[in-house]
């Protein structure tokens, strides 16, 4: 329990930050760790705000876009075409980033960047698949910019005359095999940089970024000093890679007639893929510029102070990138011809003051933002196997050097980039990258959503400039442009996610992060509860909301299991009182048994609450409960209890195989939930009462109990002998209780002359509650036969009557049963006629024991428990009468044992008294 003096809770369950407390704590993650070594400005975290998030975002958004794609976009798209996608592009990204400054100040960020986030938001199902599916993204991304830095070095170096440049030291071979060798050996010389760590990269980082603004400088006074000319492009023809074509293209400087032939869109044919160009295409490619938003996130377990320096510094490097890319679109569109822009996407070479200021901040650029891929990949891969969702499979991911390097996750990402870079051509592959940014995109749109709409009292985050609407619009923007882009890639990534978020709900991971699902769902439902008028409940709609007071469930889970069949989508609430006077004990120890209960419910796979209760007795216990129990329109309407008799029950725990512990002596972690594992499920329920075990309910007590939920107006059931039914044996070899039978006796067994009524409001609702049970999955096939008590040989033939109207009452409330008619003689003969001048009518008027003019004697209860046990022998289930219990309690005892000797050795048997109207035979 939480000490009153610790003023801040940690998001792990058992983790207390406390002034001065230096104990190890449990994290989130499931390994102990001091208090000091998540401490924002532990040694592992090093960087600012510059180095560990505008320099790596900068670098990212560049890459090789800037120097490689900048031509391919405003030649195919046209300037107006390509302004409009930068600015679809940079609005999605901003309505992301706006979420991501929300998330990212409403708390303590640690290692795994978007990861973290969005786990920590919207729980481990969604965490782990969005997660897992950014983890792609950043593997894909990777391959996509070791490819450009080749695609650039060939440009220069290879011996094709294809390429398209005269001169040069063209020594490197061309060729599918040969690319990706240079690509390898590029992904290997980024390996060896990650293996040291993140901090050569940021330190290396502010070198490359001095390096690429160099090269922009050079690229946007070029044109203030480089004269118009015209160059001779050569590629291999798409009909006859043996042949080349070539053409004339010109570099005309600043020219108004330039400009206006390069606003209107003209797709054409990509030489490097063969393929004709689309608006969707294009903005894919482009899309890929605007992937490295998150680049300064994912170093979140490296900076000093990541609630601040990841809105500041994202926010600052998209408004950078921005106006750069806004600036190149306009100074390429006016100064270059379209053929030039679509045939050469090394064109900033040709028109350079000096094209090694290109060339150097081409392979920069490209190899950093390979570098910040890999190196975000592995972190967020790290993080998913720290957090224990996928298993063995990423256990390996877990280990680090001694600096803290997740030195196996870099090996683990180095792998699948490879894989990748057998595509060996940049623009096949751009696609699914766009779409699993997009994807992850609009996951953290809807992280902040759900936490925006949520309500809950803790999100508050210090970043302001954001609102519901704004992710929203988010999450359509990103999904529209998915399908617009490739909607086999984005049917693909949205088909694969929610394999991997099925995968981890049944797999069932449990966590203390916080589900996101749980705070939305209790603000729905509180709304629908305020909904919920109990002016307006009628009884065409009424259900079963059951409380089952539950004293031990060793002893009682086949009682639970079957009245979880009754409820009908109703209440179930499992009860328990604690004895105890809370003046007496330091703190509440119900408080302390919910997670037990809960974990109970969860093995026995029941759809039940758990509400427990300290009190001096049972009885005043029972009856705290039936009155605080449940809120608005959803309240107890139904109590059930045990039987109460001297017999010793079975321990359940022990027959069951999901409570018995691996006979093979392996440890059961699979089904640790919340803490609770199975072995401490196992002590925390004590052994079922024997001999030497005192009873902690009196009969007075139980019968009392009775007696007060009748004053309260709530139905009782009473389940005797349901440790003999077994869900196996009910469901039969045909399945659904097929050759299974359900009795019901709806008049009350105890009054002796005639056949009474049989439909009272205590009747009616033994049918309604066999036709329940009927219904329930499970029982559906199961035959349900009524039982009618007639004195055949009786003068008085008016049960026939009574009989014939009983039908047309089953007709009119289509409940299909057959009635069955049993012999009363014997049984009235032997309870009397009654006092001198009372008929067996006026007999069958009397409550049961409360008002009978004589006494009942043991023959007669034996008689009848000798008639329910010849036409009832092989029921699964028996429905009958309970009587109202007497008025004065020194009869307590008496009605009890009335009971007892009644339903004695009958089977599973429900004893049920209702007060409540529950049938309707209106439409």
């Amino acid at each position: 329990m939480a000490s009153e003096n610790a003023p801040l809770l940690g998001h792990g369950v058992y983790s207390v930050v406390g002034d001065g407390d230096k104990t190890p704590r449990r994290s989130s993650r499931g390994a102990l760790e001091d208090d000091n070594a998540k401490a924002p400005n532990a040694p592992n975290r090093k960087l600012n705000t510059f180095f560990g998030v505008m320099v790596p975002t900068i670098l990212s958004m560049f890459s090789i876009v800037l120097f490689l794609r900048t031509g391919f976009v405003v030649g195919h798209a046209g300037l107006l075409q390509g302004l409009l996608m930068l600015g679809v592009a940079y609005f999605i990204i901003s309505l992301t980033i706006l979420s991501i400054c929300a998330i990212s100040t409403n708390g303590a960020i640690e290692g795994g960047g978007a990861y973290f986030m969005i786990s920590r938001s919207l729980g481990p199902e969604f965490g782990g698949s969005i997660g897992l599916m950014f983890f792609l993204a950043k593997v894909c991304a990777c391959g996509v910019y070791v490819l450009g830095l080749v695609e650039a070095v060939l440009a220069v170096f290879g011996k094709d005359p294809a390429s398209g440049l005269v001169g040069g030291l063209r020594v490197l071979p061309q060729g599918y095999w040969f690319t990706v060798l240079y690509a390898s050996a590029a992904l290997l010389l980024c390996l060896l940089v990650c293996l040291v760590g993140a901090h050569i990269y940021s330190r290396a980082a502010l070198l490359i970024l001095l390096v690429v603004t160099g090269a922009l400088i050079s690229i946007l006074i070029s044109p203030l000093v480089v004269g118009p000319r015209t160059f001779l492009i050569s590629h291999p023809s798409p009909v006859n890679h043996s042949q080349t074509l070539s053409y004339n293209v010109s570099y005309t400087g600043f020219k108004t007639t330039t400009l206006q032939n390069n606003l209107a869109a003209g797709y054409s044919i990509d030489y490097s893929t063969n393929k004709k160009m689309s608006f969707a295409t294009v903005f894919a490619v482009m899309f890929t510029s605007c992937t490295g938003i998150m680049a300064g996130a994912n170093m979140s377990g490296e900076l000093k102070n990541p609630s601040v320096s990841i809105p500041k510094g994202t926010i600052l490097a998209v408004l950078y990138t921005f106006v750069v890319y806004v600036i190149l679109f306009l100074l390429v569109s006016s100064t270059c011809e379209r053929a030039l822009l679509i045939g050469d996407y090394g064109f900033f070479q040709r028109i350079n003051i000096w094209p090694p200021f290109v060339l150097v901040g081409v392979y920069c650029a490209s190899l950093s933002a390979a570098m910040c891929s890999l190196i975000g990949a592995s972190r967020i891969l790290h993080a998913l196997a720290l957090d224990q969702l996928f298993g063995l499979p990423l256990a390996p991911a877990t280990i680090t050097s001694s600096s803290g390097n997740p030195w196996v996750s870099v090996l683990y990402t180095w792998g699948l980039v490879q894989c990748t870079v057998f595509a060996a051509e940049l623009n096949v592959i751009a696609g699914l990258v766009t779409v699993f940014y997009l994807l992850a995109y609009a996951a953290v749109d809807l992280a902040c959503l759900a936490l925006e709409w949520a309500s809950a009292p803790n999100f508050r985050p210090t970043f302001q400039f954001f609102s519901w609407h704004s992710c929203l619009l988010g999450i359509v923007s990103c999904v529209v442009m998915m399908f617009v882009i490739n909607p086999v890639y984005s049917s693909a990534s949205i088909a694969m996610l929610l394999l991997l978020l099925l995968f981890l709900h049944y797999r069932s991971p449990t966590s203390s992060w916080g589900y996101i699902s749980q705070a939305l769902i209790f603000h729905q439902v509180r709304k629908y509860l305020l909904m919920l008028d109990v002016r307006k409940d009628h009884v065409k709609f009424w259900r079963p909301q059951v409380l089952l007071m539950v004293a031990n469930p060793r002893s009682s889970s086949q009682l639970i299991n079957f009245v979880n069949q009754l409820k009908k989508g109703g209440l179930y609430v499992l009860g328990h009182v604690q004895l105890g006077d809370l003046d007496l004990l330091p703190s509440d120890p119900v408080q302390q048994q919910y997670n037990f209960w809960l974990s109970l419910v969860d093995k026995l796979g029941v759809k039940a609450f758990v509400d427990l209760t300290l009190s001096h007795s049972v009885r005043q216990g029972t009856q705290h409960l039936l009155r605080i129990t449940g809120l608005g329109g959803m309240k107890p309407n139904t109590l059930a209890m045990g039987f109460y008799d001297n017999s010793y029950p079975d321990d359940y725990f022990l027959q069951d195989p999901k409570f018995c512990p691996d006979p093979n002596g392996a440890p059961s972690n699979e089904n640790d939930d919340f803490g609770v594992d199975l072995p401490s499920l196992q002590a925390h329920f004590g052994p079922v009462r024997d001999e030497v075990s005192p009873r902690s309910l009196s009969p007075e007590e139980y019968v009392g109990i009775v007696s007060d939920a009748i004053k309260m107006n709530k139905n009782v059931c009473l389940g005797r002998y349901f440790h003999q039914l077994h869900a196996a044996d009910v469901r039969g070899l045909r399945g659904e209780g097929a050759g299974v039978t359900i009795d019901v006796w709806p008049l009350n067994l105890l009054r002796p002359g005639g056949s009474g009524s049989f439909a009272d409001v205590c009747s009616l609702f033994l049918l309604q509650m066999a036709c329940v049970l009927n219904m329930a999955s499970g029982w559906r096939r199961a035959r349900m036969r009524i039982f009618l008590c007639a004195e055949a040989q009786s003068e008085d033939q008016g049960w026939m009557e009574k009989e014939a109207r009983f039908r047309e009452l089953l007709r009119k409330l289509r409940i299909r049963a057959n009635i069955k008619i049993v012999s009363w003689d014997v049984v009235v003969r032997l309870r009397g006629t009654g006092s001198p001048g009372s008929s067996p009518s006026q007999l069958g008027d009397l409550d049961g024991l409360t008002r009978a003019a004589q006494p009942i004697s043991q023959e007669f209860l034996s008689e009848v428990n000798s008639v329910l046990k010849e036409n009832s022998a092989e029921a699964a289930v028996r429905f009958l009468y309970l009587p109202r219990p007497p008025p004065a309690s020194g009869q307590y005892q008496q009605y009890l044992a009335q009971l007892d000797t009644l339903s004695r050795d009958l089977g599973p048997t429900l004893m049920i008294h209702g007060v409540t109207p529950v049938t309707c035979t209106e439409l």
